[in-house]
């Protein structure tokens, strides 16, 4: 079992930076792909960006490419998502979640964080 409780949301103007934060607790932290997702009014979760374990591969939406960083810390039980260059239309709320093994898909990710607003506005 793993837990998992995000931090650090809020509002910023567009152009703006937020790092989130997502405390794990439980076993084998370390061997989890951690993700982020986020969920906008009325919109499926969107996958943002993923990590393996020992941060060997990240992945990313082509949305926030090259704006935000996904990094983990295993000692410290801790992965960070890094968002720069905020715009508008990332407002939603960003869930963290652990999976077995690397994916997009939602609904392959077994633990899920209750969510940080982010809020951007214009």
């Amino acid at each position: 079992q793993v837990q998992l409780v995000e931090s650090g949301g809020g509002l910023v103007q567009a152009g703006g930076s937020l790092r989130l934060s997502c405390a794990a607790s439980g076993r084998a932290f370390s061997s989890y792909v951690m993700g982020w997702f986020r969920q906008a009014p009325g919109k499926e979760h969107e996958f943002v960006t993923a990590i393996t374990w020992r941060e060997t591969s990240t992945y990313y939406a082509a949305s926030v490419k090259g704006r935000f960083t996904i990094s983990r810390d295993n000692a410290k039980n801790t992965v960070y998502l890094q968002m720069n260059s905020l715009k508008p239309e990332d407002t939603a709320v960003y869930y963290c979640a652990a999976s077995n093994r690397y994916s997009s898909n939602p609904t392959n990710y077994n633990y899920w964080g209750q969510g940080t607003q982010v809020t951007v506005s214009s």
